[in-house]
């Protein structure tokens, strides 16, 4: 999508993805090797009750979403930070996750012209209709300084 197409109070779906045993132990395995998120015999008998994805291999899920399906062929080139990010529900093999949006700012920057400025909330829903992901974003766009 362009920065144009954006508009306050918008909502946007994106989804489902589904969260794969080998995508969680593949990820979990190089990025975060943690026991709940590597060893399925082990995380049967604690806590979660059950291997559980990493939340950072979450927020990428989400991210792929958003990239293939919003930010891909728009302006977009970068984030200065997420705001609130919170995991809620553990994400488990098996899981369809999809992304809620709703677009809480669009302005051009007062003080660099050519930037675009987006905020939004992002929510990621399991299959249930569980919460397991809330983050507010901030998306930069480069817009041309006449426009």
């Amino acid at each position: 999508m362009q920065f144009k197409e954006f508009f306050e109070g918008q909502q946007i779906t994106l989804g489902p993805t589904l969260v794969t045993k080998e995508a969680v132990l593949s990820f979990a395995t190089q990025w975060d090797p943690q026991w709940f998120h590597t060893d399925e015999e082990r995380a049967g008998e604690h806590l979660f009750g059950g291997l559980i994805a990493s939340g950072w291999h979450t927020c990428c899920m989400a991210m792929r979403l958003v990239a293939d399906n919003i930010l891909k062929g728009s302006e977009s080139f970068a984030s200065p930070g997420i705001d609130k990010l919170q995991w809620l529900q553990p994400v488990r093999p098996g899981d369809e996750l999809t992304v809620h949006l709703l677009v809480r700012e669009v302005r051009r920057s007062a003080s660099r012209p050519e930037l675009g400025i987006l905020r939004w909330d992002w929510r990621v829903d399991n299959q249930h209709g569980q919460t397991v992901l809330t983050a507010d974003v901030t998306s930069m766009f480069r817009l041309p300084v006449d426009a």
